[in-house]
């Protein structure tokens, strides 16, 4: 296989030349690209595209940090994320944070040491103060992790009322809430607060269930729904990410319950799976297409040199009914 030195030796000229020409680092004549590029074409010489990242201090690696891809808003927020990145002319780097304690701090680890270029990060367990100490471009999903990290997240105090409203206008009296354990500075936190509030308000009464926000995966899921039911609860509506609230309305249907005459469901996210099962959940539709976008956008903007400060970005949620509510006006 072909070396720099052999293109150096076909086209008559020192490596440093063709050092200079592959990176980008200094001058070289026309007449020698113009050799260069000819033994490159002979030799059928690849330049050595780690090198020469490595030479510029740039791997054209992002790595995006979720907890568990098998979370279908994860799973469909990184599949856009990968998209908006190619346009931009960077690779992905997929990083599961709750497969080990201290995964989360490696990847950061590797930011500072150049293999990656920067990081989008949808899931965080460590303190604030890890972060704030980084000065490498970083973009966080839904929680604030310092003042020079830009934020991008939806308006989910306006996801938490519009799922309540529904729920209301269907004359729920008891209601079922799937809700985070994690509060602080998650900013999806709020759609929870919302939605108790407005609750409260009307003097309905809400079963509250607090979730390990540690466990996203269907076993677990599987298991909380156990529990719920295991306890003969009454209550005729339900109000959950995508994936609880359809095992919720499983196992409605299988205890002979008529959704949505017995009991009514909003789901929040809005992901694929919603329109997958009969019949489709009304839900709180998280834009991931424009969540994505921004990340990629701030991020690409800190890499360039841009610097923010307490910088947010909040998109829109929408209602999207479908047969788990009646349809109202």
């Amino acid at each position: 296989m072909a070396g720099i030195k052999d293109v150096a030796k076909r086209a008559g000229v020192g490596v440093a030349t063709v050092s200079r020409m592959l990176n980008d680092s200094g001058y070289v004549s026309a007449d020698a690209r113009v050799k260069i590029e000819a033994a490159m074409k002979e030799l059928d010489y690849t330049p050595n595209e780690l090198a020469r990242n490595l030479y510029h201090k740039k791997s054209g690696i992002i790595a995006v940090l979720v907890p568990n891809v098998s979370n279908p808003f994860f799973a469909e927020f990184i599949d856009r994320v990968e998209a908006e990145l190619y346009k931009a002319g960077f690779k992905i780097m997929l990083c599961n944070t709750l497969k080990d304690v201290n995964a989360e701090e490696e990847y950061l680890d590797m930011l500072n040491r150049h293999i990656v270029d920067g990081v989008i990060s949808g899931m965080s367990s460590l303190d604030e103060s890890i972060y704030s100490k980084i000065r490498k471009p970083i973009v966080a999903l839904d929680r604030y992790l310092g003042e020079n990290i830009p934020v991008v997240a939806v308006d989910h105090k306006e996801g938490g009322r519009k799922a309540a409203e529904v729920l209301i206008a269907n004359g729920c009296r008891k209601v079922l809430h799937f809700r985070s354990a994690v509060e602080g500075e998650s900013l999806y936190h709020d759609r929870h607060m919302e939605f108790q509030k407005i609750m409260e308000a009307h003097q309905i009464e809400t079963v509250c269930y607090t979730l390990d926000w540690r466990r996203l995966d269907t076993e677990y899921y599987h298991q909380v729904v156990n529990e719920i039911f295991a306890e003969n609860l009454e209550f005729d509506g339900v109000f959950g990410v995508d994936r609880l609230a359809i095992e919720c309305m499983n196992e409605l249907i299988r205890r002979h319950k008529k959704i949505p005459r017995d009991v009514k469901i909003v789901s929040y996210d809005g992901t694929y799976i919603t329109e997958l099962v009969e019949p489709k959940v009304t839900t709180i539709v998280q834009p991931i297409d424009g969540l994505a976008e921004q990340s990629v956008k701030l991020l690409c903007e800190l890499i360039d040199g841009k610097k923010y400060k307490n910088k947010q970005v909040i998109l829109r949620t929408q209602l999207r009914l479908g047969g788990t509510t009646e349809k109202t006006d």
